[in-house]
């Protein structure tokens, strides 16, 4: 059978029509002994070629030996089925490949903000699934306390001086940061309002519902998603919006240095020196 002519695949029940130099990419697999002759359990039955496996499987099969990538739906979950079949046809680029996006296969990231405001203060709690967002979040956001400046206790000037101390979010954990703003509770007089940054907004925020606003753009804008809000607890009527980031499925090509082997067509085999 020649490479070039058209060959009919019934893969369990579905029907796949391809060139045979498609099916025969990799010599040394088992399809290409089939369009051979060489591997019995494959017969012709009314000019197609029947395989008794999962066929909504080999179209992804079919779609690797066209383009050599693995490029799969973002909601494929039968990983390990679909490895089982090429381990059936003998494909092991496939199954490295297989292996390579089993590990590496999109995982949501998510991000939970819980903001209670009470009196003159709000107060903000943010959890992460990964890490590196409450890293990025810590990187952006800067807390500004209101104290009275060194010159403030040495002059009789009214209204008193004051300056705003940079702090970052306190960190709990490497997965969540708090922090809060407006008005201590304190009645020293040594502290006076807290205010929240977020770059690259340059504004200094005391409100703690425009200070929300603002971190929830923060997270619109690196991709995350309002998924669910509700109050998770009555009693202080502490506010949870969940948010969740979904990466973006990425080909997987094979190695350079893994190539077919070349097919030597038996017209060349047998061409004079």
């Amino acid at each position: 059978m020649s490479s070039q002519e058209l060959v009919t695949l019934n893969v369990g029940g579905k029907i796949f029509t391809t060139k045979c130099s498609t099916i025969k990419q990799f010599p040394a697999s088992r399809l290409t002994r089939m369009l051979d002759g060489r591997d019995q359990e494959f017969k012709m039955v009314g000019g197609q070629i029947f395989v008794d496996r999962d066929g909504q499987l080999f179209s992804f099969i079919l779609d690797f030996l066209r383009t050599q990538q693995l490029l799969l739906p973002t909601d494929f979950s039968d990983y390990l089925r679909l490895q089982r079949e090429a381990l059936f046809y003998e494909l092991d680029p496939l199954v490295d490949l297989l292996n390579q996006e089993y590990q590496l296969q999109p995982r949501p990231a998510l991000v939970e903000v819980h903001f209670l405001s009470r009196n003159t203060q709000a107060f903000f709690r943010v959890f992460g699934s990964c890490s590196k967002t409450i890293e990025m979040l810590t990187g952006r956001i800067t807390v500004f306390i209101e104290q009275p400046s060194a010159t403030a206790w040495s002059s009789s000037s009214f209204p008193p001086q004051t300056i705003l101390l940079p702090l970052p979010p306190q960190r709990p954990s490497y997965h969540d940061l708090v922090f809060q703003c407006g008005s201590d509770s304190t009645t020293d007089n040594q502290t006076g309002l807290r205010y929240i940054s977020i770059k690259p907004d340059n504004r200094k925020l005391a409100n703690g519902t425009n200070v929300l606003g603002l971190l929830i753009d923060t997270l619109l804008m690196e991709g995350f998603h309002l998924v669910s809000t509700r109050t998770v607890s009555p009693e202080d009527k502490t506010e949870c919006y969940s948010f969740e980031r979904m990466q973006k499925p990425e080909a997987l090509a094979m190695n350079k240095t893994v190539k077919p082997e070349a097919t030597i067509m038996p017209e060349q085999s047998q061409k004079k020196k």
